[in-house]
């Protein structure tokens, strides 16, 4: 992701010079070298730094205006390096899909604009481009009921889109040295414990992979899961739905019975992340026969699109649901979280979305400008990278209904006797 965010960062009009820092200096080196030779490159150099080291990385961070920080587990590092921009005054973005790193660095928020840092968390394809799809949806609502975004997992063509962890299953489960990959392990903490989602208005959390039936405009239908990523969190404080909000996986039925069975033994204590992600490549027999016995009781995702935001709610006092999608998950991981990365820069740059503080993408970024520059890159100016479409359990004859829950709550309590 960093290298392709490093890579369209470099030929930015408005940027003058990039610099690739990485603990392994050779690998920035490899990098720097081949973004040299793109066309239009601007000036780019490696350097070495731990961010572990305070020392060299306010020294790194002093000559620069703007990081795109990539470095992982953000739990460990996503607060250490936006404090670190925020005393040297340098403007920040991340692809940060952590939900308790993009709490506390939210709460950086004060220290930000005091030293007129801007700073936007997440801004890779989800969370990222998710957020401006539900800025989307929500902006043709006067109010908001439900509101859930949702990414691919092995359905359409995003099934490599990955999780880095940002936007889906990871491309790889394996690192280099064998062992599952980085994306792999967070995953599984992702499908795992609680997670946060937003119940009847209130912020709370709840067991991964619930089902969540959708009806949507265009005849879409079909059923997806709840992961562990921040966009409830945000959505929340930006737009006050009243009813549900998750972030969901679009996945087959099969792929969330074997998730269901890692779930299960994680939480019981019989597996670590590390080892459920080691089974993800590697599946015993004894866990593939338990996920075959169990498929049946999940439902596919039918006719859902691989990536959307879809919301609920009223315009002029009637009932409406809009859908926002993305024609973007099949250029892969790192294009996918690294592209919108670049882009957000942009943005900061020409001062569109340059405002001292922390944000969230859908607060800052602007989807209008966003969509342009997606449409550029991918050499089809004026194309159409996110469509909206709506319509009202009024009209029938549309094809499609409003989203409606199941019979059960999809975001039921599971301390709950009744759940």
């Amino acid at each position: 992701m960093g290298a392709v965010a490093a890579r369209v960062t470099a030929t930015l009009p408005s940027v003058t010079s990039v610099i690739v820092a990485d603990r392994d200096r050779p690998a920035a080196q490899r990098v720097a070298a081949a973004l040299s030779g793109h066309p239009g490159a601007r000036p780019v150099v490696a350097d070495r730094v731990d961010v572990t080291d305070a020392a060299a990385l306010a020294a790194v961070l002093g000559d620069t205006e703007v990081v795109l920080n990539t470095v992982g587990p953000y739990s460990r590092f996503g607060a250490v390096v936006l404090t670190a921009a925020i005393a040297t005054g340098t403007h920040y973005l991340d692809i940060c899909d952590d939900p308790q790193p993009t709490t506390a660095m939210l709460a950086l928020d004060e220290s930000a604009r005091a030293a007129g840092v801007t700073a936007i968390i997440g801004m890779g394809a989800s969370p990222g481009i998710s957020n401006l799809l539900a800025a989307r949806a929500v902006a043709r609502l006067d109010e908001v009921a439900d509101l859930y975004t949702a990414w691919p997992v092995d359905v359409g063509d995003g099934g490599d889109v990955g999780d880095d962890g940002n936007d889906g299953e990871p491309a790889s489960v394996t690192g280099p040295d064998g062992r599952p990959s980085a994306a792999a392990v967070h995953w599984m903490e992702q499908i795992s414990g609680v997670v946060p989602v937003v119940a009847d208005g209130i912020l709370a959390e709840r067991a991964p992979l619930q089902p969540v039936a959708l009806q949507l405009p265009g005849g879409r239908a079909g059923t997806a899961y709840v992961v562990g990523h921040p966009e409830p969190l945000t959505l929340h404080a930006s737009y006050a739905p009243s009813g549900d909000a998750a972030c969901l996986m679009v996945i087959t039925a099969g792929a969330v019975a074997f998730l269901d069975t890692l779930r299960v033994d994680i939480d019981a204590g019989r597996l670590d992340y590390a080892q459920a992600a080691a089974t993800l490549g590697a599946p015993s027999v004894w866990r593939t026969i338990r996920a075959g016995l169990k498929a049946r009781r999940f439902s596919g995702p039918g006719t859902l699109p691989p990536f959307f935001a879809a919301a609920t709610g009223t315009r002029a006092g009637a009932p409406l649901t809009v859908l926002a999608t993305f024609d973007g998950t099949g250029s892969g991981m790192a294009e996918a979280t690294g592209v919108p990365l670049a882009l957000g820069l942009a943005q900061v740059i020409d001062g569109g979305a340059r405002r001292p503080g922390v944000w969230a993408p859908e607060r800052i970024i602007d989807p209008d400008q966003m969509v342009a520059d997606l449409d550029r890159l991918a050499g089809s100016p004026g194309g159409n990278a996110i469509r909206v479409t709506e319509m009202s359990p009024s009209r029938p004859d549309s094809g499609s209904a409003a989203s409606r829950r199941p019979s059960r709550p999809p975001l039921s309590d599971p301390t709950d006797p009744a759940s």
